[in-house]
């Protein structure tokens, strides 16, 4: 493998965390509208739910990977789309 592959690998599958972690943030908004919390958006709202949900101690939640939160929300998440809004390039 070239340098310059491996670069792109690197970049791709960066740019693939990046919009994990995004939509996590934008369907954290909608938890928050959702269960009317009233100081908390975006991570903090996905994680303050997890913790509410799952009884999970916020240190546990802190320490989990965006992939394992979307994980533990996929079902919850099906058929969710962005608010227009959110649609940003």
């Amino acid at each position: 493998m070239s340098e310059k592959e491996k670069y792109e690998i690197w970049k791709r599958l960066h740019e693939a965390e990046g919009g994990l972690a995004y939509g996590l943030a934008v369907y954290g908004d909608h938890i928050a509208k959702r269960e009317k919390y009233k100081t908390v958006e975006g991570m903090d709202a996905v994680r303050f739910y997890l913790v509410q949900k799952f009884s999970w101690p916020p240190s546990q939640v802190r320490s989990m990977s965006y992939e394992d939160m979307s994980f533990v929300l996929q079902e919850e998440m099906a058929g969710f789309t962005y608010p227009k809004e959110a649609r940003v390039k």
